[in-house]
């Protein structure tokens, strides 16, 4: 302690730190990470805030931006940068039930030795006692309709709502791209999402050709998350809206022939035309 304070008494200058001894609620992170010269601030800000969160934590896109001012474009370029660098790997786990979840491992480490890798499990929280009863009530029968099985009455998801008529043609075109990108396939609740933005640049005007190629040029190479790249392009590169076209003058009426001197001009009732209606009134 006695050279940490000569140290901040003898600097004028720069940065000073002052630092109590942490015993909990601390986190461990490198030099390499903290101090990395390829990452963004904010991909070293976030790789250090999922080090911090135990293991079992929801750490999706959306989950992250909803806890920080940082937008899900930001969020899911940051986690492509941490993928490229090793400090970050998403995949999917198939349950026994037949359900499949995403699966985000964090690296604090990368390319370190597997054997000196150590895989954290969420602890079990724990149980408050109960009083036992006096008591034990008798197992109700099962009912003749029960299941065989008990992966019968695991819970499924909702049907997703049908898009309507209105997003029709931009789901269609959505759910064609994969056909032109196959790394862009996605899922039924990325369609309908990305959907309002794909009908908004047909109402501008765009042909579903050209909305397609904007869609699909220049994917990166390290495309981990099709949905989130594409609701950027949608965003930042929509057109403009079409002018609107000068309205075209009324006409002042049928072509009628001067009563005066037979020329023809338009005016709503036959009559004289200005020249005579002028020389009429000056007379």
């Amino acid at each position: 302690m006695a050279s940490q304070h000569l140290n901040a008494t003898l600097l004028t200058h720069g940065l000073i730190h002052h630092n109590v001894r942490l015993t909990t609620r601390y986190v461990v992170i490198s030099n390499a990470l903290a101090q990395h010269r390829e990452l963004s601030l904010l991909a070293i800000g976030l790789a250090t805030h999922l080090q911090s969160l135990p293991a079992g934590s929801c750490v999706g896109i959306k989950a992250i931006a909803s806890r920080f001012p940082e937008s899900e474009f930001r969020i899911a370029a940051a986690m492509r940068e941490l993928e490229a660098h090793g400090y970050l790997a998403r995949t999917r786990r198939r349950l026994p039930d037949g359900r499949i979840l995403p699966l985000t491992i964090s690296y604090n480490s990368p390319g370190a030795d597997p054997a000196a890798v150590r895989e954290t499990r969420a602890a079990p929280k724990p149980r408050e006692p109960r009083p036992e009863p006096e008591t034990p009530p008798a197992p109700a029968p099962a009912p003749a309709s029960a299941p065989a099985s008990a992966s019968a009455s695991a819970p499924r998801l909702p049907a997703p709502p049908q898009l309507t008529a209105r997003h029709a043609r931009a789901a269609e075109l959505l759910c064609g791209l994969r056909a032109h990108a196959p790394r862009l396939l996605l899922s039924e609740r990325d369609v309908r999402r990305l959907a309002p933005g794909v009908t908004a640049w047909l109402e501008r005007g765009a042909q579903p050709d050209a909305v397609r190629r904007t869609l699909c040029a220049d994917l990166p190479h390290d495309l981990a998350y099709p949905a989130g790249l594409l609701a950027h392009r949608l965003a930042a590169l929509m057109p403009p809206p079409l002018p609107v076209a000068p309205a075209t003058p009324a006409a002042a009426g049928p072509l009628q022939n001067c009563d005066d001197c037979d020329r023809a001009y338009r005016a709503p009732e036959p009559g004289r035309c200005r020249g005579c209606e002028a020389a009429a009134t000056a007379a």
